[in-house]
């Protein structure tokens, strides 16, 4: 957690995002300013699905992309539909604290029991979709994956802006990571 720099305000943004998408999210989300009008998309956030953390944003300024942990390894022709199509090319990876894809292994008899009693699966196949999935989505700890989310990103697509960044659900705000 020593990595992560908090934005109170426009000053703390790190001088590589200034004037970017990146400077405009955290003027919405943490700084709550007034809203510009967006005719198209000018980001793409990659998040986590959590229900527990929501952006502050106006409408048509960024593609969504909610998946567990935010680990957008099997997005990936989302992502490049939104930088193709809507020309877009800038990309927020957002982790968050307590993510729910950290330590999967420990969740694993209640992720079978909940898809025992809520999903109507027979105990061998719920264990069976676990230990299929569950390895190709444990995220390990949230600040080393989305870091390392971030670079091979840059690797694919080497153009685009991504900034890594994390959540932190005590106080609902967005922080900059130190690389």
């Amino acid at each position: 957690m020593d990595r992560l720099y908090p934005v109170n305000s426009e000053q703390d943004v790190f001088k590589h995002y200034i004037g970017t998408p990146i400077h405009k999210l955290f003027k919405y989300h943490n700084l709550k300013l007034p809203f510009e009008k967006h005719d198209k998309p000018e980001l793409i956030v990659g998040m986590c699905m959590d229900n527990r953390k929501q952006l502050t944003l106006p409408d048509n300024f960024a593609f969504i992309i909610r998946t567990g942990g935010g680990n957008l390894r099997y997005s990936e022709f989302k992502v490049s539909f939104a930088i193709a199509t809507g020309e877009v090319t800038t990309l927020a990876l957002i982790a968050h604290n307590n993510c729910g894809m950290v330590n999967l292994v420990s969740k694993k008899d209640k992720f079978i029991d909940g898809l025992i009693k809520f999903a109507g699966w027979d105990k061998e196949k719920a264990e069976e979709h676990f230990m299929q999935f569950a390895p190709m989505f444990e995220i390990g700890n949230e600040i080393g994956f989305v870091l390392q989310e971030a670079k091979r990103l840059r690797d694919k697509y080497p153009k685009i802006l991504i900034a890594p960044l994390m959540y932190l659900l005590e106080d609902s705000k967005l922080y900059q990571l130190q690389e």
